[in-house]
């Protein structure tokens, strides 16, 4: 339970993170991984281990945060910040003890990372969790069912690494209606989720090295799949209009999220997107849209999707029916302009294969036959009212602690803390039954603002006031 002496000058000089914070988080993720720290150890203070390191005590602290909400470290008022597990398992599980595998250099940075796990419960205030509860379960079976007495031996069979042609079929049609993309069924690609999505873009277009730019702050799933990839990515600046297209040196790839910039909530403008356009022709880079929750949005219409803008633009146009429908279904898709179809259908081939046919088929039915445009005026009149009670209910009980980013749509609402206290609060909120998706993990660049991302899209009405009422009772 005392300090322990660690080379961590030494440690930290071989991390390759992209900023200084990842780079001490990977240090100590490194360091109680090999048992160099072992579970109860006190580490040092933030301010000394910044001088340590020739850090700012900012950069060490956010560190020391972001450890802590993945659960490696847990930080005891008046005694220090000690490591909360130890080398044989990791955080929430237990496991036999066993010799450490030899990772390559590429497995190691990926492990360290921390990963990117989703909650497996819709926990208030959990972030991106559709209603389960009112997803229409009797009509999934009776399609399943139906689909399973006409096809079952042609569905279980293997499958085509771009997807099912009913299903495609039924996207390219649903985004034209709905979103404005311009696109063939050819140009959609069926995949199990958007980070795969993500992890085959990067793998296809980007080599070691290779620079990539991200909203600043941003999806870090993202972040995830083109470090792991080698590349290196760069900031990019948002502002009251969207990302802004960097002057500098071009990235060859741009990940965006023009409907609902997350976390910050913000729809990109019809001229920031065009800018967006016309920047990619210039330096022949290419655009990701992530339009991962472009259905709901509750306040006006929409933009058209960045895609559908402009013909044989260079954008690779993504979404999920993980949100609208539910997670474990495990489809997205992706539409892609004509000259990345083979590329991308071989690289399936020597991943995963193909998606699972049959849930491909009852979702291409779900679809066709009208089932999916009910569900999804449904739950965005549903979400709509949850959202203005999850409103009503902060500016009632914390308008003075917190603002509101905008929030026109999505399944969770942004918000910033007007006094700080992101940690502390965060850890505060757990031990009353609060997950509080933080923030300021979200910056790439310091100094990042403090506050949280509130889920409210799988709560009944009585959660949400329970929980903002537990949210006014901590110690701000």
């Amino acid at each position: 339970m005392h300090p322990t002496p660690v080379p961590f000058s030494a440690l930290f000089a071989r991390q390759n993170g992209a900023t200084l914070r990842e780079k001490v988080c990977a240090m100590l993720r490194e360091a109680i991984a090999s048992a160099t720290l072992p579970a109860d150890t006190r580490l040092p203070s933030s301010r000394l281990l910044a001088s340590d390191l020739s850090l700012s005590r900012v950069t060490v602290e956010a560190a020391y945060s972001q450890l802590e909400s993945e659960g490696y470290l847990s930080r005891q008022s008046g005694r220090g910040t000690f490591v909360a597990i130890s080398a044989t398992r990791s955080p929430g599980r237990h496991r036999p003890a066993s010799a450490a595998p030899q990772l390559s250099a590429r497995g190691g940075q990926m492990v360290a990372g921390g990963g990117c796990d989703d909650p497996l419960f819709p926990h208030a205030f959990a972030a991106g969790s559709p209603d389960l509860r009112a997803f229409p379960q009797p009509l999934w079976r009776r399609l399943t069912q139906q689909r399973l007495r006409a096809d079952s031996t042609s569905l279980m069979q293997y499958g085509d690494p771009l997807g099912l042609p009913d299903l495609r079929q039924a996207v390219a049609h649903y985004l034209g209606q709905s979103r404005g993309v311009r696109c063939s069924a050819d140009q959609v690609m069926i995949l199990t989720s958007s980070q795969q999505a993500l992890q085959m873009i990067a793998l296809l277009l980007c080599d070691a090295g290779d620079p990539v730019g991200m909203e600043d702050p941003g999806y870090r799933g993202a972040w995830h799949a083109f470090r792991y990839a080698g590349a290196q990515v760069s900031s990019i600046a948002t502002d009251e209009q969207g990302a802004v297209p960097p002057a500098g040196p071009a990235p060859r790839l741009v990940y965006l999220t023009p409907a609902h910039q997350y976390p910050t909530g913000v729809t990109m403008s019809g001229q920031r997107r065009l800018a967006w356009l016309a920047w990619a022709r210039r330096h022949q880079s290419w655009l990701i849209e992530d339009d991962y929750d472009s259905e709901f949005h509750y306040d006006g219409r929409p933009l058209p999707a960045l895609q559908g803008l402009e013909d044989r633009a260079r954008v690779l146009y993504l979404g999920t029916f993980s949100k609208v429908l539910f997670p474990s279904l495990r489809l997205a898709y992706l539409v892609v302009p004509d000259a990345l179809i083979e590329p991308l259908r071989r690289l399936r081939s020597v991943m995963d294969g193909h998606s699972a046919q049959l849930m491909q088929a009852v979702t291409a039915d779900f679809i066709r036959h009208g089932h999916f445009a009910a569900h999804l005026r449904l739950m965005r009149q549903l979400y709509a009212s949850r959202r203005q009670l999850l409103i009503a209910e902060l500016n009632d009980k914390l308008a003075d602690r917190l603002t509101l980013f905008p929030h026109q749509g999505g399944l969770q609402l942004t918000i910033r803390l007007t006094s700080g206290g992101e940690q502390r609060l965060t850890q505060q909120a757990a031990q009353n039954g609060l997950l509080l998706p933080r923030l300021s993990p979200l910056y790439q660049r310091q100094p990042a603002q403090e506050g949280w991302l509130l889920g409210f899209s799988a709560l009944q009405p009585a959660e949400i006031v329970q929980a903002v009422l537990k949210l006014s009772r901590l110690s701000y």
